[in-house]
């Protein structure tokens, strides 16, 4: 069996140099999924995106996804599971709250709340702006998905000051190998 390729999901605005994500692709060779338009997203254009990404691989995948992005596995997931082996799902934007989330995220509400048909594990924190942690542990035992609160980092991101956050990877290659992919 090949290894599983990463693929490295960016929610609204992209990822940029000082985000974990920039970090372990750079670190790790995991690839980044780019999307046409980071500012101002449509749902149906990012699930293709998406999809070419996925198909373009010799393997099946694990997806490392960040905020808006995690709603865009959970569609995902409803649609082409079949090639996904797993996601780690950080931060979770709620795009279904007005008060949480900008308008431009709200193509992507309804969030899917079905179980996802490949192991998944959400990493939230306790003071996030753009998602209550309750209702990120709502979305992961709705998912079926493992969750961890690791306190308050705020959004998770490079605002965060997490830098490569090493402890995140580290628990993104324990999933891995709870999910028999390391």
């Amino acid at each position: 069996m090949q290894p599983a390729s990463v693929l490295i999901l960016p929610g609204l605005g992209n990822s940029g140099p000082a985000h974990w994500q920039t970090h372990w692709q750079a670190e790790h060779g995991y690839r980044r999924v780019e999307q046409t338009n980071w500012d101002q997203p449509q749902l149906a254009d990012w699930l293709t995106t998406l999809q070419h990404a996925i198909t373009a691989r010799n393997s099946g995948v694990v997806l490392v996804a960040h905020s808006l992005a995690c709603s865009l596995v959970a569609h995902y997931g409803q649609a082409h599971p079949e090639r996904v082996l797993g996601a780690f799902l950080v931060s979770p934007a709620d795009v279904d709250c007005q008060q949480r989330t900008p308008e431009e995220t709200r193509c992507f509400s309804p969030i899917p709340l079905a179980p996802l048909p490949f192991p998944a594990h959400v990493v939230v924190s306790s003071d996030d702006p753009y998602v209550d942690a309750a209702r990120a542990e709502f979305f992961a035992q709705r998912w079926g998905a493992g969750f961890t609160d690791i306190g308050c980092h705020g959004h998770i991101n490079a605002a965060s000051g997490l830098g490569a956050w090493p402890e995140g990877h580290a628990q993104f290659r324990a999933c891995l190998a709870q999910w028999g992919l390391a």
